[in-house]
């Protein structure tokens, strides 16, 4: 898994580092999973903005995966992230 940061879109607030792992990193259509490194509350409703290992960051919403919470307490639970735009590299 790689290692990344999840933004609130509303206000580009950083909320909390992710573990992701992609399942289609095409142009058009980029989806994956991730974990939460700590334990936050995120409502499904909201949208955010991913940053990924290699600085591109993508507007994306995310879903609770039923019955994939990861081990422990609190649990961390897997989410679904869909892109919403493109993947796009940002200025150093």
């Amino acid at each position: 898994m790689s290692i990344g940061k999840l933004y609130r879109q509303s206000d580009n607030q950083l909320i909390t580092e992710v573990n992701y792992q992609f399942h289609d990193n095409s142009a058009t259509n980029w989806w994956g999973e991730l974990t939460l490194t700590d334990y936050k509350r995120i409502s499904e409703t909201d949208g955010y903005i991913i940053e990924l290992e290699d600085a591109r960051k993508g507007k994306c919403h995310l879903r609770k995966r039923v019955n994939r919470a990861v081990s422990g307490v609190p649990p961390r639970y897997v989410y679904q992230f869909t892109g919403t735009n493109a993947l796009e590299q940002q200025p150093e």
